[in-house]
């Protein structure tokens, strides 16, 4: 097993709000803190493979103009201003390359930012660079890319899930203190969990999908990724808010994010209601996933919480219902990379139709996995099939949703496993995409249903010595209460600990 290991001391050890603090009080300056990181990505990055692209000169003048601005006791334009960040390579930008780690938007330049980019600009955000994924988003361990692997960088042997693997490792690597990511089915939660960070999948259009690449339009969502709770809330709080320019968005106030995970610090759950799905206790889940979960719930109950078992039948069937959903919408969403009006273009040489040139363009461009799904997707689309499979699909969603609703009339927050297992080793389910599949079978249902999601670290598994996430969900437009429970379950562990 090789593992990087962080130092015990020094900028890149300190969480975000500590960084923001000294930025802001003059003691560090924005530069200073981004040259650490870069200086650690220049370290660690050719063998970790987390990034595809560096934009340093743009990262160090987004950090000039903070300190100018502490400079001149101007009002920090954010709570993390001047703290740097790794943006997943799935949202556009005008100054640094978005390709979804596809060929078929190699080099490609966007004429214009996504929303959640521009707000972290606003807030005086460096953006450090972007980062690896599975292609368009489609996969669970990031081996996917048309371009690198990423490493675990608990063992570098392992892979740190997908298909925001990029930014999970990167995070835990102390590469960046904040990361973007966007989860379809469990794409920032599972990395998360994989790699010991925090991170979340807000409420379906709580956060803007404008300007960011489409994998499966009435799933993805943009969310925010830090090493501990309180971070990842103020970075939420960033980037969450009504946009006109996303047709998805919900106009409603954004639930105060930061405000509970302060008051979760306090690490009392007293009166708190948790909810254990009886359908994710599930055979074949790894033994050491489920004595970490366990010894959650007997972490909660310890802070006060009652542990009610709640059952959701309908999530049985959420592999089926999600795949075919998932598919559905990629066939769609990808029939726009046709060679014609950007990215790569294969085989124009003058002689052939439009069509010849769609067909070797997507040949040409679009990786295995891809494929996979867009021929898989179309067929369920097709006449004869639509109604036996897309809507039945879509029945089975009615019913998820239906099985939540009836949980949280009991409970608060729901509680359990983000993976059924630990990272596997690189290699191992690449040529099985059933199993592949089948690794985020817990993370599937919040997303049909649009609610939010976290996963926070809970320890580590005995049988491997690497990481588990802790999954808690809340209903829609409480993220709130995935902070306060997440901050206080935190602050439960960080006691034991020091006991």
């Amino acid at each position: 097993m090789t593992e990087y290991t962080l130092p015990a001391d020094g900028i890149t050890s300190l969480p975000a709000h500590e960084l923001a603090q000294k930025i802001q009080s003059g003691e560090l300056t924005s530069r200073a803190v981004t040259e650490a990181f870069l200086a650690r990505i220049a370290e660690t990055d050719d063998e970790l493979g987390a990034f595809l692209h560096v934009g340093a000169d743009e990262a160090l003048a987004a950090a000039d103009a903070v300190d100018a601005q502490v400079a001149a006791g101007e009002q920090p334009a954010s709570a993390l201003a001047g703290v740097p960040l790794a943006l997943k390579d799935l949202l556009v930008t005008t100054d640094a390359p978005t390709t979804a780690a596809s060929k078929i938007l190699e080099g490609y330049m966007s004429p214009y930012d996504a929303t959640v980019v521009a707000k972290l600009r606003e807030a005086g955000i460096p953006i450090l660079g972007k980062t690896n994924l599975d292609e368009f988003a489609m996969g669970s361990s990031t081996e996917n890319s048309a371009y690198k692997h990423t490493k675990n960088p608990h063992d570098l042997e392992r892979v740190p899930g997908g298909s925001g693997g990029g930014t999970a490792a990167a995070l835990a690597a102390g590469q960046a203190p904040l990361g973007i990511g966007t989860d379809t089915g469990g794409s920032i939660r599972q990395p998360a969990s994989l790699t010991g960070t925090v991170g979340v999948k807000p409420t379906y259009g709580a956060v803007s999908r404008y300007g960011v690449i489409a994998c499966a339009s009435s799933l993805d969502q943009v969310g925010p990724c830090a090493n501990n709770v309180l971070d990842t809330a103020l970075l939420h709080e960033i980037i969450a808010g009504h946009d006109e320019f996303d047709a998805t968005s919900v106009e409603r106030e954004v639930a105060d994010v930061v405000a509970a995970a302060r008051e979760g610090a306090s690490g009392d759950l007293n009166g708190l209601r948790i909810g254990r799905v009886a359908q994710f206790d599930r055979p074949g889940t790894q033994q050491g996933v489920t004595d970490v979960v366990e010894a959650a719930y007997a972490q909660l109950e310890k802070q006060g919480a009652e542990i009610i078992e709640v059952d959701c039948p309908a999530f049985d069937d959420v592999m089926g219902a999600y795949y075919l959903i998932q598919m559905s919408e990629v066939s769609s969403n990808l029939a726009r990379f046709d060679g014609m009006r950007y990215g790569l273009r294969e085989g124009d040489d003058g002689t052939r139709s439009a069509e010849e040139v769609m067909a070797a363009t997507r040949g040409a461009g679009f990786g295995p996995e891809v494929k996979r799904r867009i021929l898989l997707g179309t067929y369920a689309l097709s006449v004869g099939y639509y109604d036996a499979y897309y809507l039945q699909a879509q029945r089975v969603r009615t019913l998820i949703a239906e099985d939540f609703r009836r949980a949280f009339e009991r409970v608060d927050v729901i509680a359990g496993p983000a993976v059924p297992q630990t990272a596997f080793r690189l290699g191992d389910k690449v040529d099985d995409p059933l199993a592949m599949y089948n690794f985020d079978l817990f993370t599937l249902p919040l997303n049909l249903a649009g609610l939010p999601g976290m996963s926070v670290p809970a320890g580590t598994a005995p049988d491997t010595g690497l990481p588990v996430g802790l999954q808690l969900i809340a209903p829609a437009f409480e993220d709130d209460r995935l902070y306060r429970v997440g901050a206080a379950f935190e602050a439960g562990l960080e006691a034991e600990r020091n006991g």
